[in-house]
């Protein structure tokens, strides 16, 4: 005759371990991830950030009213721009760049773009494979629009 199983003060001793090191393991794992492929924004001082907020939306206000627009995209890895003022091609425009990888997990590079017909521009310099973030600014007779274009090099 078999003895029947008692569950013992050991046996629960046992599933609160496993149970707890499961959960553990998981919250480690999870925040590991997290915090290797996420380069995050964050400003030096949240309060100092918001007493400036309502300049930023004045600012964005008045690039809005300026109707340029840009399109990126890549070709043979540099970036191309391709813009228009309002009714007319963004021409004789000054544009400057910083490419940033969105997970922040390669360093940023400083792009010139060279004017090769009205609106149409392009980067001097290739990009490494994979996708970037464009932080342009464009600025022609004293006054000036900062964007932000994805491209895919």
């Amino acid at each position: 005759m078999t003895r029947p199983f008692r569950f013992t003060g050991w046996h629960m001793l046992a599933a609160m371990v496993a149970f707890f090191g499961v959960v553990v393991s998981v919250n480690v794992t999870m925040a590991t991830l997290a915090t290797r492929t996420f380069g995050g924004v964050v400003v030096a001082n949240s309060y100092v950030a918001s007493q400036k907020f309502n300049g930023w939306l004045a600012e964005a206000k008045a690039q809005d009213r300026l109707g340029w627009t840009i399109a990126a995209r890549s070709v043979d890895r540099r970036p191309v721009l391709e813009g228009n003022a309002g009714s007319g091609a963004l021409a004789e425009a000054r544009i400057t760049a910083v490419a940033r990888h969105p997970l922040g997990r390669a360093p940023e590079i400083r792009l010139r773009f060279l004017e090769v017909e009205p609106g149409h521009y392009v980067a001097q310099t290739r990009l490494p494979a994979g996708r970037w973030r464009l932080h342009l600014r464009v600025a022609r007779d004293h006054q000036h629009a900062d964007l932000i274009k994805d491209v895919t090099a």
